[in-house]
């Protein structure tokens, strides 16, 4: 099966000039967490929620800023005929949950998700899923902090 079966062709383009307010409120209004991040025609980086919740914030920039202040610039990407079991393996060694996905012209034509992948049904195999969420997730898993226990109140 290839990535072109299952990939959002449907997507929407953010500009690195763009407030984060705009973006955000594009995100809200299309149930989406990412946004290619266009100039002149050309990709320049993606945008995620997480970008603009914990990139933006931490930095203190406000509504007002632009795409261009968080979004990430180093863009990883496949190819709409790649295989899903390759894409998988991408996915799990990039630990990436989104990806644009290009024609063989370099064209930006689709997303693809963890999600796509997981409801794409009985198309791929489980196998396939466990494999790129497994390794999406490896090294993400944190203890918990230890706490100093408290003296029993009295």
């Amino acid at each position: 099966m290839k990535v072109s079966e299952i990939m959002t062709r449907d997507i929407h383009i953010a500009s690195p000039g763009q407030k984060l307010h705009e973006v955000a409120a594009d995100m809200q209004r299309h149930n989406i967490g990412v946004l290619p991040v266009a100039d002149n025609d050309r990709l320049v980086g993606m945008i995620t929620d997480r970008d603009i919740a914990v990139r933006a914030m931490s930095q203190r920039f406000g509504p007002e800023a632009r795409v261009r202040d968080v979004m990430s610039a180093e863009i990883k990407h496949c190819f709409e005929d790649d295989d899903i079991a390759d894409l998988a393996q991408k996915m799990a060694d990039e630990r990436i949950r989104r990806l644009p996905v290009f024609n063989d012209d370099k064209r930006l034509v689709g997303i693809v998700s963890l999600a796509d992948l997981a409801t794409s049904g009985d198309r791929i195999s489980a196998e396939i899923l466990v494999k790129a969420l497994s390794g999406i997730c490896q090294g993400q898993r944190r203890r918990a902090p230890q706490t100093a226990e408290m003296p029993a109140a009295k």
